[in-house]
């Protein structure tokens, strides 16, 4: 698994699952939950730094992590309200963030030793989302079971999010093809 899975980001990472749930609490209507949910996602968010400084021996990349992981789950805390909802949200959402984080992260330190572009990215880029997501909606809408279908590949989207796979960086022919992909997506 890519990304960081110690104490030092458990607090960060539940506020995380609170402010999705805030922002389903929101869609449905049940505001006084979602204000609560957001409370509590603020209240994890003044001790996560301190929770994280208790471990002294962190790495510069676990501790650059930590920094950029906060900030995306302070986007989504506090500044995304609301959106979808349910539990696969939630996994889908926290391993986005924790690839993007995992990205930045590395991308930092990528460039200070090789520089130029990347060849490959290591794990499912989250941009492919914007792909892949359709086309599980549209099946959702199309096949029987459709909320679950859509949740299954919410679910198996967060997994390629931080399953450490290489994935070629798409030239322009592989561009273009994934364009006409989504332009029919969009035609459907």
């Amino acid at each position: 698994m890519i990304g960081f899975y110690d104490y030092t980001v458990l607090a960060t990472y539940a506020a995380t699952a609170l402010g999705v749930t805030g922002m389903f609490q929101a869609v449905e209507g049940r505001h006084l939950t979602a204000v609560f949910c957001l409370l509590a996602a603020g209240l994890l968010d003044c001790f996560d730094g301190r929770i994280a400084r208790t471990k002294k021996d962190r790495s510069h990349q676990q501790q650059s992590f930590g920094i950029q992981i906060d900030s995306l789950i302070d986007v989504l805390c506090f500044g995304a309200l609301p959106v979808w909802y349910g539990a696969a949200l939630c996994v889908f959402t926290l391993a986005g963030l924790i690839r993007l984080a995992y990205f930045n992260v590395t991308e930092e330190e990528r460039q200070q030793t090789e520089g130029g572009g990347r060849k490959y990215y290591l794990g499912l880029p989250i941009t492919a989302s914007a792909l892949v997501f359709p086309l599980f909606y549209l099946l959702g809408l199309l096949l029987p079971g459709g909320p679950y279908i859509l949740a299954a590949g919410m679910l198996l989207l967060a997994a390629l999010y931080v399953t450490p796979l290489r994935i070629p960086k798409p030239g322009l022919a592989a561009i273009c093809l994934l364009s006409a992909v989504g332009a029919l997506e969009l035609a459907g």
